[in-house]
């Protein structure tokens, strides 16, 4: 009996160490004309299943990550044959042959192939991964990235502290770049360098910085040490931590949820995910608050009235009820959200319009000038925008962001369940309750011990220095509880560096070096500016930076954090400025300041780090046998 039970209890030894059923694999290659050889961009490439799938970009490349049981891959493409073939070890290059096309088939791949023109390589490529996510599209064509909207960003430069000693910006905490570029990441690929917004991947984390205590509603915090990937220069921190206000004593809601049901929203990660993200919002909701719902496709229409928050059922069966089709009327949308909020204002509450869509607003006004001045006409009447992105592949991040910048509001993408809960839910009173606007921050640097500085992130909230004491000039809110982190890299006086450049003698100004008034100890002085949510005159707070840097691996688990993530976020982009970044470090530096993480978010930006740093080297050996092929 014993003989005849060894051999079962060592295939159940065997079977309790396979691989994980989770395991996954990266396949990558190049597909090819089989005639005359030339790349073929726009590819569709399926996992046998065809629940998984990616495109090839300009140069005919392609990267999908798939399950390790995936024995083949298929590959489908407008005039060519469908091909399917087995996988062999991580590099399986594909030769189409051409078919006969229909006049209809011939002119969809003219357009596809105009839509793929000018992808940035393999960045954007996506494969929609069946593992573990809740929202996958089942069955669906793969998401042709190229068709995605992001606006240009020109990396903030060095800047002489002496011709340049003001450094202003408006705050953000908008975290929609974090959440879009783990999107990328999770779907095996890496992001366009331009949906990497540093600042907003720094500020999708929680700092816990202490609350203020006087009267005013924001406390700063600093702290300065060596910057890791470069230690002969300076990081800076400047943290703010708005005043926290429980749930109870929040002022009364006035929402409109303005929702998107055109046809580009009918996919499983957009109309659905959407609904059940404002379920979870509608739970958060009190007696004291209501809602009313707008919908916009080729029109806009009132779904439900303004309702009281506590008629849960009401509003949630308001929400089942919608369906997506037709095209997109975003600016009718909007003008009868801000309407219906307008009618159903309360004073002294928090008036606010909670846009959801893709983004892909293609009837009536749609241009983002057009809407901006559409939005900053609304925002006169009191009422806030909060925007939330949903979807791939035809997403407009740029028309979002520039939505909720001038809409006196935020903005979040919105890629799964989980995402919506720590928007909605545990960022409840940050996301839609505002506490302080037109948060602006002026940083005066002391020549004599920088010689230039640069604000790592926030492009597209830099002011002039003459902004900052206008209150008519627009900027950033801060929500309750909300923390907004800014980091500046600086080269203290005396540092040779090539960043700093070289200037000229001047003909007219004898005297160069700066005249030093006030404390010599001071590195800077952070001024800020903010008004009361419904004020109109701004107050000034100001706190100087003593020069008393510490080490690094001394510094706070919110510095070495922040500071990581940043590293990243350079990385990305593949940033001039990165100098000696590098993933292992980003992933180093994260690991020891993890700190008190209930939600674990910390620790996915880790595990993000890691699947990054894996993709870039399969991205770097792939271009590596590129050039190799066109030698050959």
């Amino acid at each position: 009996m014993k003989k005849l039970l060894l051999p079962f209890f060592i295939v159940l030894l065997f079977a309790a160490f396979k691989a994980p059923r989770n395991s996954v694999k990266t396949v990558m290659g190049i597909v090819t004309d089989k005639n005359d050889k030339t790349p073929l961009a726009g590819v569709s490439v399926f996992s046998h299943d065809k629940k998984i799938g990616t495109s090839t970009d300009k140069g005919g490349r392609y990267i999908i990550t798939i399950p390790e049981k995936e024995q083949s891959l298929s590959f489908e493409y407008i005039g060519y044959k469908p091909l399917t073939l087995k996988i062999k070890g991580t590099v399986l290059d594909v030769k189409l042959e051409k078919e006969m096309a229909s006049l209809d088939e011939i002119t969809a791949l003219n357009y596809e192939k105009k839509a793929v023109a000018g992808a940035p390589g393999l960045r954007g490529t996506v494969s929609i991964r069946g593992i573990n996510q809740s929202s996958i599209i089942m069955n669906a064509p793969p998401v042709n990235e190229s068709l995605e909207s992001y606006a240009a960003i020109n990396e903030n430069q060095f800047r002489n502290a002496i011709k340049n000693p003001l450094s202003t910006f408006s705050i953000d905490v908008d975290a929609a770049s974090y959440t879009n570029v783990r999107r990328f990441i999770n779907n095996g690929g890496l992001p366009p360098a331009d949906a990497v917004r540093i600042e907003e991947m720094i500020n999708y984390f929680d700092y816990d910085y202490p609350q203020p205590k006087g009267h005013d509603p924001i406390n700063i915090v600093t702290e300065i040490a060596d910057a890791p990937w470069n230690t002969s220069h300076k990081l800076v921190k400047i943290g703010l931590q708005g005043r926290k206000i429980s749930t109870e004593k929040l002022p009364a809601s006035n929402l409109v949820f303005l929702i998107d049901v055109s046809g580009s929203m009918n996919q499983a990660n957009k109309l659905p995910l959407l609904v059940s993200s404002f379920k979870l919002l509608t739970d958060q909701l009190r007696s004291s608050d209501k809602v009313a719902i707008v919908v916009y496709a080729g029109n806009a229409g009132l779904v439900l009235p303004s309702t009281p928050g506590d008629q849960k059922i009401k509003i949630k069966d308001a929400l089942d009820k919608l369906s997506a089709g037709g095209s997109t009327a975003g600016g009718q949308g909007i003008e009868l959200a801000y309407k219906v909020a307008s009618e159903n204002f309360i004073k002294g509450g928090n008036n606010r319009v909670i846009l959801a869509t893709d983004g892909d607003f293609n009837v009536g006004e749609s241009s983002d000038d057009d809407m901006e001045k559409l939005i900053e006409r609304k925002r006169k009447t009191g009422v806030f925008l909060t925007t939330l992105g949903y979807g791939m592949g035809n997403y407009k991040d740029s028309k979002m962001e520039v939505l909720a910048n001038k809409g006196n509001g935020n903005y979040a993408y919105i890629d799964n369940i989980t995402e919506a809960r720590k928007v909605l839910v545990n960022e409840f009173g940050g996301t839609l309750f505002t506490i302080a606007k037109d948060v602006k921050l002026q940083i005066e640097f002391n020549p004599s011990k920088v010689q230039s500085y640069r604000l790592i992130g926030y492009e597209n909230r830099m002011l002039k220095a003459k902004d900052f004491n206008d209150d008519l000039k627009d900027a950033g809110e801060l929500g309750s509880g909300h923390t907004v982190t800014a980091l500046y890299e600086v080269i203290p006086v005396g540092i040779k560096s090539a960043f700093s450049g070289s200037i000229d003698d001047l003909k007219y100004q004898i005297n160069t070096k700066p005249v030093i008034s006030g404390n010599n100890k001071e590195l800077l002085t952070v001024k800020l500016r903010y008004k009361q949510p419904d004020g109109k005159v701004s107050k000034l707070i100001e706190q100087p930076v003593i020069d008393n840097r510490i080490p690094f691996n001394k510094t706070t688990n919110n510095f070495r954090f922040s500071a990581a993530v940043a590293e990243f976020g350079m990385l990305l982009r593949e940033s001039d400025f990165r100098q000696n970044s590098s993933f292992d470090q980003v992933i180093r530096n994260a690991q020891n300041a993890v700190g008190t993480d209930s939600e674990g978010y910390r620790s996915e930006f880790i595990k993000l780090a890691k699947s990054a740093k894996l993709l870039a080297k399969d991205l770097l050996s792939l271009e590596n046998k590129t050039v190799l092929n066109e030698k050959n």
